[in-house]
C-alpha cells in the first residue's frame, strides 16, 4: 500500500485546506462584519460612501439608502455603497 503522504490526493487536500484557511474563511468573516454593518444602519447615522460621499442617512428602505449632503438636499444610493461610518 502506497504512503499516504505521497499521494497527489493529500496534496491537493493540503492545498485546498490552506487556501480555505488563509483566503476563503477570513473573506467570509469580513462579508459577513460589512452586511451587518449595513443591516444595523439607522436614520441620523453619519456615513461614507464608496464613491467619497458625506452624508447623514434620512431615510432607509430595504436596498436603499436617502443622504442628505451639505449642498445637495437628498440623493438616493444603494446600501451595498456605504463605505463606513464618517467622523466628520
Amino acid at each position: 500500500m502506497e504512503n499516504i503522504l505521497s499521494s497527489p490526493i493529500f496534496f491537493m487536500l493540503l492545498i485546498f485546506i490552506v487556501f480555505w484557511l488563509f483566503i476563503i474563511r477570513p473573506k467570509q468573516k469580513q462579508i459577513s462584519k460589512e452586511n451587518e454593518f449595513r443591516k444595523n444602519l439607522k436614520k441620523g447615522d453619519k456615513v461614507i460612501t464608496a464613491g467619497g460621499i458625506h452624508g447623514k442617512i434620512v431615510g432607509i428602505q430595504e436596498k436603499t439608502v436617502f443622504l442628505e449632503c451639505e449642498d445637495i438636499k437628498k440623493i438616493k444610493i444603494e446600501k451595498s455603497m456605504i463605505y463606513g461610518l464618517s467622523t466628520e
